[in-house]
């Protein structure tokens, strides 16, 4: 549970509007909602506004005057009437800002989800699950809370202190500048208290998204954890996480807890101020009673949506940590991208024009290809290689060699950093990413299975597929015999990523899944060396049977699993060693015959000791020199 990535750093010192103006632009979506919503607030502020007004006509007219009492019950009317609207309006600000929140963690969600479809393998290389999860569920939640309520907060209170300083300003100016002296007071303690309140929170926000990283790591890695005995170790790292996440967040709660006194209190001396002078003015004749009662409730009438907005303005300070992770994310900008005219053609990878999609043949040329993960690490430099349609190309060759490297730049996960791969002699970037994808088949080392049936799990290789398809594709990878012993059959659910299934029974789906797309180019990472040898030659039958007719990679640990393959490839350092066939290198005495030897004798001891090799530890297939 070790922090390996760094998160983004965010040293905006003060409330970044240029950010929350775009935050804002989202809800222009929502436009009739809320101008609704506007007019709502505008209304229930001019309500509280005209309440104050009220009590001073009461007390002036009918208490000190001794007005008429037969107007009283219009007086009555026309107050509970104001409660009544109120009441309405309550009901239906509360519902528009509640829909608008909803609405407005969907959309960022979606915007989110899509944009993570569109990122190419480089930024899940480097950004950590628990990250992306913390930003599409917390992050998002918390920003769509701000946005909508704050809203609610930020037009009302606007809307009473403008409203409730023209006023007073109107009846007393002097009496007025009692309590808007306050104001600037206020000002400064708030930027000088929105400073600490941001960093306490970027901090939160950093601490909450590394704990659902552990969550994530803890849950995903728990038999390893157990089989390890790290019980004890992942539950210290856990509270030194969470221990830390409590202490700045309650250094941001003491923060908050102290600035929202300061502005009552300001609130309470100016209260203080109108009591005294007002009082005086009151007992020399100068002022009605019901004037001085109208200032001390405007008094409080200007400051709650005053202590409101300060409330707003920290937890802005908190929400801006959660926007920035937000907004990065969304707009993060895939470094695989399509030019415009293969957009034209073909249509983006959500959004395909599969009428311009064609089957390829399979020639595959590597020209002069260099590629780095990291700019000081190349992996690949000037790589060449030239492979004809139908042909199945088997790489070996120690961890880190390229070899995979080699098959994701063909797939076109990433771009080469120099040179040009084509395929059928045109460059992969003159085609879209979608319509390639389409004509790989491609079966991992660790089967990946997604929740939901064994039928729904091989339609995803094709999702128009028939039923019948789909049990032709099982019977052509001996997946059906097994498939139909299960409990419910092709009904049966796998589980969580295929747990209620073997690693073997997983593979032989993900080979029927990858069969059915009927693809033209079939890549092989490594897919026999999780499995047992009884599978393994099942597997085995099926690849021969695949492989009749389409050009074919594998990346290969087992080297009896290549031992027909058209050529093999031994790679070292990102350059090809030796080539030619099983034959051909064993007759060479080079790398590939030491690697093969040492396999074969390895296998050869095992069952002379009558042991299953299922259960040994997969040989060290590294070279040996």
């Amino acid at each position: 549970m070790s922090e390996h990535f760094e998160e983004q750093d965010f040293n905006t010192e003060h409330l970044d509007t240029h950010l929350w103006s775009k935050i804002f632009g989202y809800l222009l979506k929502y436009k009739k909602n809320l101008i609704f919503l506007i007019f709502l607030m505008i209304t229930i502020a001019s309500i509280d506004i005209g309440f104050p007004l009220m009590n001073r006509y009461a007390m002036d007219y009918f208490i000190t005057a001794k007005g008429s009492m037969n107007t009283l019950w219009i007086y009555g009317l026309g107050y509970f009437g104001m409660i009544c609207v109120q009441g309405v309006v309550v009901f239906f600000f509360i519902q528009q800002a509640g829909k608008i929140e909803m609405e407005f963690a969907y959309d960022m969600r979606n915007r989110a989800f899509r944009k993570l479809q569109e990122l190419s393998f480089t930024y899940f290389d480097k950004t950590p699950l628990g990250w992306i999860m913390a930003r599409m569920t917390s992050d998002i939640g918390r920003l769509a809370e701000i946005v909508s309520w704050s809203l609610i907060d930020f037009v009302w209170g606007t809307t009473v202190m403008i409203g409730v300083t023209v006023i007073m300003l109107i009846v007393d100016w002097k009496m007025a500048l009692l309590i808007l002296m306050v104001v600037p007071v206020l000002a400064l303690i708030s930027f000088k208290f929105q400073r600490m309140i941001l960093e306490r929170y970027r901090s939160t926000r950093k601490i909450n998204s590394q704990i659902t990283g552990a969550f994530s790591e803890g849950i995903t890695g728990a038999k390893t954890s157990k089989t390890l005995v790290l019980e004890e170790s992942q539950i210290n790292d856990f509270k030194q996480l969470t221990s830390k996440l409590s202490r700045e967040a309650i250094s941001a709660a003491i923060l908050a807890s102290i600035f929202m006194p300061l502005v009552g209190g300001l609130g309470a001396f100016s209260l203080a101020m109108i009591l005294w002078m007002g009082g005086q003015q009151v007992l020399v004749g100068t002022m009605s009673f019901g004037t001085l009662m109208l200032y001390t409730q405007y008094a409080g009438s200007f400051f709650e949506p005053l202590r409101q907005l300060a409330r707003l303005l920290a937890e802005f300070q908190m929400a801006q940590a959660s926007a920035e992770r937000v907004l990065t994310l969304v707009n993060t900008q895939a470094d695989l991208v399509d030019t415009k005219e293969v957009v034209d053609s073909y249509g983006t990878i959500l959004n395909p024009i599969t009428t311009g999609y064609h089957r390829l043949k399979g020639d595959v040329r590597f020209n002069d290809v260099s590629f780095a993960y990291k700019k000081e690490e190349p992996v690949l430099t000037h790589f060449n290689l030239d492979v004809k349609a139908g042909e199945t190309i088997a790489l070996v060759g120690e961890t880190g060699s390229g070899k995979s490297t080699i098959v994701n730049l063909l797939c076109r996960f990433y771009e080469p950093n120099e040179g040009i791969i084509t395929i059928d002699g045109i460059p992969i970037r003159e085609r879209s990413v979608g319509w390639l994808h389409s004509n790989l088949g491609y079966v991992l080392q660790a089967p990946h299975l997604f929740s939901g049936s064994v039928r729904e799990n091989i339609r995803y290789g094709r999702l128009d597929a028939t039923d019948e398809d789909i049990e032709r594709a099982a019977k052509l990878v001996d997946a059906h015999d097994f498939i139909v012993k299960l409990d419910k059959g092709y009904l049966t659910d796998v589980g969580e990523g295929g747990n209620r299934l073997s690693t073997g029974q997983k593979q032989l789906i993900s080979f029927a899944r990858a069969v059915i797309a009927d693809p033209s180019i079939f890549v092989l990472d490594e897919a026999t060396s999780s499995i047992d040898t009884e599978t393994e030659q099942i597997i085995q039958k099926a690849i021969e049977n695949l492989m009749k007719g389409r050009t074919s990679f594998i990346i290969a640990h087992r080297l009896s699993t290549i031992v027909t393959a058209d050529r093999i490839l031994v790679i070292k350092k990102g350059v090809i060693v030796e080539e030619g066939t099983h034959h051909d290198l064993l007759m060479k005495h080079g790398y590939y015959y030491r690697l093969y030897t040492n396999q074969f004798n390895e296998d050869l001891q095992n069952q002379l000791l009558n042991l299953n090799p299922a259960e040994e530890e997969e040989p060290d297939l590294a070279f040996h020199d």
